[in-house]
């Protein structure tokens, strides 16, 4: 399949190689002209310096699939191709808009006669050899379109032996590696959620790692302190544990090269998805106590103030006595 292809960073140019690689032709944007062309040498795609000439090779109906970041940078790709693009083309975000801008943006595309598909893409770096986990959202004629390039980006058995996509609904679970979740929007709402829950899963392995930690720690009775060796922690957990994921590879192979994890920052960045998994679950009137705590605790490892902590401290010398003032005190 012919496919164009804009923002070509660590996601968006594995994309591209696993495309080229699946046999579509791929027709490659990014405003670097280095980045395009030593892309296009290395794949053969075909390079172009701007979204025009890009558009104007494509044989319609176009689809075009934008993978540069989330806000002002995928607004103002979008408005442009809109105004390239013809009725019946297709575009693809695949980045990580908040999914009410995608329902918005899809409505603006389609009064031109364009459809927008919104894509959750989960997989990272990781995406070239292991394939991409795709969460699309948009109308059914859309993503049917799309099929063989999800199938090649995607993970998951070969179309001819898994069920056919349903006009409605999943096709069979697990069957393909990415899923159309319904209308405008969704797509983007299932990564969003995914995201939050990634949130949550980090946080209760890092917690748990932290106390094998300090097991030793002065506090507890000379009798109860362990020596535990977290890499060999995370080996066997990797082999049969219910805890067993990718996240815990990747833990396991993190602690295996540095054990102490000092070559780590010990703060914790968030790009967004998790506040907006909290902000929607404040919408639906929805318990994510789990997904909020694992964000807030994201904020406190980037607290250089600790005035919060401070005041904690100054409340209980206050009220009890508590021996809570610092060396500078």
């Amino acid at each position: 399949m012919e496919i164009g292809f804009v923002g070509l960073g660590r996601m968006g140019g594995n994309m591209v190689r696993r495309l080229q690689k699946g046999g579509h032709k791929c027709h490659i944007y990014s405003e670097t002209a280095e980045t395009r062309d030593a892309l296009a040498s290395e794949t053969g795609a075909t390079a172009h310096a701007d979204l025009a000439s890009l558009v104007a090779v494509l044989s319609p109906p176009r689809a075009i699939w934008v993978m540069v970041p989330a806000g002002e940078a995928t607004s103002t790709v979008l408005g442009q191709l809109q105004a390239l693009c013809s009725a019946g083309d297709i575009v693809i975000d695949g980045g990580n808009s908040h999914y009410k801008l995608s329902a918005a943006r899809s409505k603006v595309l389609r009064g031109s006669g364009i459809d927008m598909v919104d894509c959750g893409t989960s997989g990272g770096v990781f995406g070239l050899e292991r394939g991409y986990s795709l969460m699309l959202g948009g109308r059914d004629e859309a993503v049917k379109h799309l099929i063989p390039v999800l199938d090649t980006l995607s993970p998951g058995i070969a179309a001819a032996e898994r069920t056919p996509i349903r006009a409605k609904g999943p096709q069979a679970p697990g069957e393909a590696g990415w899923l159309h979740c319904g209308k405008s929007g969704a797509g983007h709402y299932v990564k969003m959620v995914h995201n939050g829950i990634e949130y949550g899963m980090m946080q209760a392995f890092a917690e748990g790692f932290a106390m094998f930690a300090s097991a030793d720690a002065e506090t507890v009775a000379e009798d109860l302190r362990y020596d535990f060796d977290l890499p060999a922690i995370a080996e066997v957990w990797r082999r049969g544990s219910v805890v067993s994921s990718w996240l815990l590879d990747l833990g396991a192979d993190a602690l295996a090269e540095n054990p102490s994890l000092d070559r780590y920052s010990d703060q914790v960045a968030d790009s967004g998805e998790g506040r907006w998994t909290i902000e929607a679950a404040i919408d639906q009137r929805t318990s994510v106590q789990v997904l909020a705590a694992a964000l807030f605790a994201r904020f406190d490892s980037r607290d250089q103030v600790k005035v919060g902590n401070r005041f904690l401290s100054a409340l209980r010398n206050r009220f009890g006595g508590h021996p809570s003032l610092s060396a500078k005190g």
